[in-house]
């Protein structure tokens, strides 16, 4: 029995082994390890149900990569939109359009990895849902297979986006719908322009919030209309509605991550940012002074100094290696490795001198 229990423990040691060599964890002796967290439940329809019919407001947020949806976990927002929007703020374009399917896969795998909590939901890239109902349920299918979203946003309300709708909700897959300024139909909008400013705009931003409700959708996005407007959809329909630009009676609200940060002061970004948006935050400002700050210590020499220096030799092999340097006819070298070793407050002056 002993033998047998050393061969267990033996065997678990050397699994243990395997499995800390093939893990993806840090290893703490390079970075600080992974911090143990307590995961929240992930936000459902039902308990978005929950809040609106308490009229409590839905807290939405857009974003395109691993930190933010970290943030966005830790603040305890409600649902996060993985936007098509990501083709201007993050890819620099001037549209909506140009992002693809791939590309719109990319970020959301990329949120999913990060927002353990809210609802996550991924846009419908441009080009890939109008040609027909089938190509409109395979890409939403991908995007929660490959994306690992747990609903899709679609754009507009034409006869054929509510047939989409319709049918993706059919597939069994959760869907949010979006009128009023609708990017992706710059085309024959003219532009990025609000919508329902006069009477039979603003019926039509009504009429077609109500028709993708009919089709199935568990909320709907208005954009860019006036808040009367918003007002009119938020009573007319009983499913939320999030506004971005709408005013303050919708059931939620949604900004763009960048954008409510403030973290761009780029002139193509402040070209894309809309008038609508607050910046609850100068994160920009704070990451150029940063970044100046490192440049100037960088060519100053004054960083990396000695606590930013953790990692060690003893005395034994930094004279071991330089004895193999030397052997090597690398004397120069040798004296470096032994001068940054006894006086490692100094070895920027010394990396600085050897370039």
């Amino acid at each position: 029995m002993a033998f047998l229990h050393k061969l267990s423990k033996a065997s678990s040691l050397a699994g243990a082994s395997l499995i800390r060599r093939l893990s993806n964890v840090p290893d703490n002796t390079v970075y600080g390890g992974p911090k143990p967290q307590t995961p929240n439940q992930r936000v459902t329809l039902n308990q978005l149900r929950q809040k609106y019919k308490k009229g409590e407001p839905i807290t939405m947020v857009t974003a395109y990569d691993y930190p933010s949806a970290v943030h966005l976990d830790t603040a305890g927002i409600d649902i996060c939109l993985v936007g098509d929007s990501a083709s201007m703020v993050v890819h620099g374009h001037d549209t909506t359009l140009p992002i693809t399917l791939y590309e719109m896969l990319v970020h959301c795998r990329a949120v999913a990895r990060g927002a353990k909590r809210p609802l996550l939901v991924g846009d419908l890239p441009f080009g890939t849902y109008e040609t027909s109902t089938s190509q409109a349920v395979d890409t939403a299918v991908r995007i929660l297979k490959e994306g690992g979203m747990d609903a899709i946003k679609l754009e507009g309300g034409s006869p054929s986006r509510i047939t989409a709708a319709k049918a993706i909700v059919e597939a069994g897959i959760a869907v949010i719908g979006h009128v009023g300024l609708t990017p992706q139909a710059i085309s024959v909008l003219g532009g990025f322009r609000p919508q329902g400013k006069n009477v039979a705009s603003a019926v039509k931003v009504v009429e077609t919030a109500m028709a993708l409700q009919e089709a199935g959708c568990f909320s709907v996005v208005l954009e860019c209309v006036p808040a009367p407007v918003a007002a009119a959809a938020t009573s007319a329909l009983q499913i939320p509605t999030i506004g971005i630009g709408a005013g303050p009676f919708c059931s939620g609200q949604v900004l763009v991550y960048h954008d409510l940060l403030g973290m761009l002061q780029h002139p193509h970004h402040a070209k894309v940012t809309p008038k609508f948006c607050k910046q609850f935050a100068r994160v920009g400002d704070v990451i150029n002074k940063a970044l100046l700050e490192y440049k100037e210590e960088v060519t100053n020499g004054s960083f990396p100094g000695p606590s930013h220096t953790p990692y060690k030799m003893n005395p034994k092999d930094v004279n071991g290696f330089s004895k193999e340097l030397q052997r090597l006819g690398l004397d120069d070298a040798a004296s470096a490795a032994n001068e940054a070793a006894v006086e490692p407050e100094k070895m920027n002056m010394v990396n600085t001198g050897s370039n």
